[in-house]
This record gives structure tokens, sequence and C-alpha cells, in this order.
């Protein structure tokens, strides 16, 4: 299982929101197949059996914002590959909480 998170920034734009272009970035991977997604405040979370799959998108993301006529932009992009066991991001949430509600 291969879960990451990118967080893409636009560089150049006429504004200090970038919403628009995140937004519309996330709506290209809707039809991804093999790739689920989730949008934080600060990133998307990608999740998928295949580290291909997560490039695909993260390729889509950015070039959605360059259609948008954004010249630039910065990617951040932490991948977690896992083969031992299948845990998903809402996997990895439970076992953090579990620890945080024995502290």
């Amino acid at each position: 299982m291969v879960t990451a998170e990118i967080s893409l920034y636009p560089v150049g734009t006429d504004s200090t929101s970038l919403s628009f272009y995140i937004a519309r970035s996330v709506e290209s991977i809707a039809d991804v197949k093999g790739v689920k997604h989730q949008t934080t405040p600060m990133g998307t979370i990608l999740e998928s059996d295949n580290i291909e799959k997560i490039f695909e998108a993260s390729k889509i993301m950015t070039e959605t914002i360059h259609r948008l006529g954004v010249k630039r932009v910065e990617i951040i992009l932490k991948i977690d590959s896992r083969t031992d066991k299948k845990q998903t991001a809402q996997d990895k949430m439970k076992s953090l909480d579990r620890h945080l509600k024995s502290a």
C-alpha cells in the first residue's frame, strides 16, 4: 500500500489565495482509477496499491495548474510505501489515536 501527501504551490499568480488552483487540481484526479484522495488544509492525501498511480495523479494535478496559466508550480510529495501490510491513511490515524488516548 502506498500513502502519499502532495502539496502544490502555484507561483506567480495574481492573488495570494491559491484555493482556486488547488480545487481544480483535486477535481482533475477524480476519475483516476486506483487512487483514493482526501484533501486537507495543507495538502492532499493520495492512496493506492500502485506507486505509479501516485505519480500519475501527481502529474495530472501539476499539469492542471499549468493549464490554468501558472508557469511555475512547486511540489512537495511525501511517499510511504509499505509492503508488509495494507494500511490506509485512516488505519494510520486509528493507530495514532490509540497511542494518544493512552498517554
